[in-house]
């Protein structure tokens, strides 16, 4: 029996990918969608679905948890083929395009779109010793339900976009919340840091923090100031620890593709040194990159008309959304 051949296959099942194979679908393509983790949604639905995300067009507002939700039910608009808790192995090229050998079988394609976002994400771990049995109850690196941290003493270490808005989130829920950050200044939005500082969230700055230990059921967070020699001690139920991601893409290097500092460099049209073989989101790199959902929601369109371009350089691909949905 002759293999099947999909016209597109997505690697990647966060909201990128998830929209770049929605829209081969609004061009009736024959999408196949392969995600590594056991759930689609990357970052937003799998590390922090509580965040709350504010530059997605036509969104004041909507948390990472609603967004993937939203995702799913358009991606299955046009039913692809998915299949998650599958890592692609390797990318060989073919006479009719490309063999895709996977952890849960061999698939053909004719074009690939890769969306695999940074890669695998380990979050940074506190610099100073505590009791590991500590984490994932008092200590915790992400926040899957803000719920749980209703009416509890909560502090949040970190001075990014991620950690104001766990702080605003958790503002009206928690009994306490108090930001501890190494600088005076905080890395985020101007507008959320705007909103932060006229809630009753409470800031400590410049502070590190220099140990937590158990406090019958609670925790003591010892601070420290940087460059400095006072020093504070809070009591509280909760630490969420926001310092960020360490990624790691190994996988691109086993796929042939050019990199450039661990990211895959693309042209105007998103395509990479492979052709037939194009890239959106985190993955990529080109002059004036942005590592914004919104910048990969523009991405993907680009990468799915080229793609069909290239596969069909004599049909003319619909490029406004009034033409194409049905």
């Amino acid at each position: 029996m002759a293999t099947h051949t999909h016209e597109i296959t997505v690697i990647g099942g966060g909201p990128i990918g998830m929209f770049a194979a929605f829209y081969a679908g609004l061009h009736s393509a024959d999408v196949l969608l392969l995600e590594s983790l056991d759930e689609l949604g990357g970052q937003p639905g799998n590390l922090y679905p509580a965040k709350i995300l504010y530059d997605i067009g036509g969104y004041p507002n909507i948390s990472g948890q609603t967004l993937i939700k939203q995702l799913k039910t358009q991606v299955t608009h046009f039913h692809p083929t998915i299949h998650t808790a599958t890592n692609v192995q390797s990318i060989v090229q073919t006479p009719t395009g490309f063999s895709l050998e996977t952890t849960s079988g061999n698939y053909e394609t004719k074009a690939v779109i890769i969306a695999t976002g940074g890669g695998a994400f380990t979050p940074r771990k506190l610099a100073v010793a505590y009791d590991p049995a500590l984490e994932n109850h008092q200590i915790q690196y992400f926040v899957q339900d803000l719920e749980a941290m209703r009416d509890l003493d909560v502090a949040i270490a970190g001075g990014g976009d991620s950690a104001i808005d766990w702080a605003l989130a958790l503002a009206p829920i928690a009994k306490s919340v108090h930001l501890i950050h190494r600088r005076n200044q905080f890395r985020g939005l101007e507008s959320s840091v705007e909103k932060l500082k006229a809630s009753p969230v409470v800031r400590h700055t410049p502070y590190l923090i220099d140990a937590v230990n158990a406090a019958e059921g609670r925790i003591d967070v010892a601070l420290k100031e940087v460059r400095g020699d006072q020093q504070a001690t809070l009591n509280v139920d909760k630490l969420l620890v926001n310092y960020g991601f360490v990624s790691e893409n190994k996988q691109l290097r086993q796929w042939g593709i050019a990199l450039e500092h661990n990211a895959i460099t693309v042209d105007s049209k998103m395509a990479t040194s492979i052709p037939g073989i194009y890239a959106i989101g985190d993955a990529i790199t080109y002059p004036g990159k942005l590592k914004l959902i919104a910048s990969g929601f523009g991405e993907a369109p680009i990468a799915v008309n080229e793609a069909l371009t290239y596969l069909y350089p004599d049909r003319r691909q619909a490029t406004h959304s009034t033409q194409l949905y049905h």
